[in-house]
């Protein structure tokens, strides 16, 4: 036998057994995990949205009062040339 069949032969063998019980409330713990896990994806959702929306009014804030947009003005005078 090769060891393709004989792993063959082993599953065989547990699937032709007794199957273990399944708990009664089983879909209802199912169900109450997956709302826990959607409700947290959500929460989750709206934390980061709510992260985005800071963000954007800081930089709002700050573009505003730092005005990066205008050329600073020169620390010193050009040279003069003429006369």
């Amino acid at each position: 036998m090769s060891r393709y069949e004989d792993e063959e032969a082993a599953v065989r063998e547990l699937l032709d057994g007794p199957h273990p019980p399944v708990p009664g409330d089983l879909g209802r713990r199912a169900a109450e995990h997956g709302a826990r896990l959607l409700h947290r994806a959500r929460r989750v959702r709206q934390v980061l949205w709510f992260l985005a929306a800071v963000a954007v009014v800081a930089f709002v804030v700050w573009a505003s009062a730092a005005r990066p947009w205008q050329v600073p003005p020169a620390a010193t005078t050009p040279p003069f040339d003429g006369l």
